[in-house]
């Protein structure tokens, strides 16, 4: 499977630099170093070549690869808009993926959420986010897993007579920067690695 996942990220970094936009570094946005493009991708520094991908120094052969080759072939120079933040089911196309998004980029909050209201601050810096004020909730968060794709959290403590919940909402025009299935897999990896990082404070 790892093979499989290291040829489609080759495919698009292909596709991506035989046709190489002149203003990619301000597409993306990035810093670019001749051929190699740096910029913030799920919290750690991620450098983009011909030749592959690296997050946090280590080189990506999996379904993040896959992720960041496929924003990358996307960039386009549009500006971000953040409002209005708009729910994953507005995204036409959206069906086949809504339970697992529910799922894994809201649900999988639950059991963490007093965590992340503790270490809010620290999230927020690793993705370059900030604090977001009258979206509801107990409190409420905009991170960026990648450049132009900010998603908005609303976090919901538990209390005597609801669990916790969260919500995760898009910037208003994420998908003319990714197709609507890679969105979700941003949603649910950023998930898990903002979880992996409030449990490593806990720790």
């Amino acid at each position: 499977m790892g093979d499989n996942f290291l040829k489609i990220q080759r495919a698009y970094l292909k596709e991506l630099y035989d046709h190489l936009p002149q203003d990619m570094e301000q597409l993306l946005p990035a810093s670019r170093e001749k051929d190699t493009f740096s910029f913030k991708a799920f919290g750690e520094l991620c450098t983009i070549t011909p030749d592959g991908i690296t997050v946090g120094g280590e080189v990506l052969t999996g379904p993040t690869g896959i992720l960041i080759a496929l924003y990358a072939r996307h960039a386009r120079k549009e500006p971000v808009q953040l409002e209005p933040f708009k729910s994953f089911r507005d995204l036409k196309g959206s069906m086949p993926y809504q339970g697992a998004f529910a799922l894994r980029a809201e649900r999988s909050f639950v059991p963490y959420v007093d965590h992340i209201q503790r270490f809010k601050k620290r999230v927020i810096e690793a993705f370059d986010g900030h604090e977001n004020q009258g979206l509801g909730g107990d409190f409420s968060c905009t991170v960026f897993p990648l450049p132009k794709i900010p998603l908005c959290y609303v976090f919901y403590s538990s209390d005597d007579e609801f669990p916790a919940a969260a919500t995760c909402l898009l910037g208003a025009n994420a998908e003319i920067f990714l197709p609507v299935d890679g969105i979700a897999d941003v949603a649910e990896h950023t998930a898990g690695k903002i979880i992996e990082l409030v449990i490593s404070q806990v720790l």
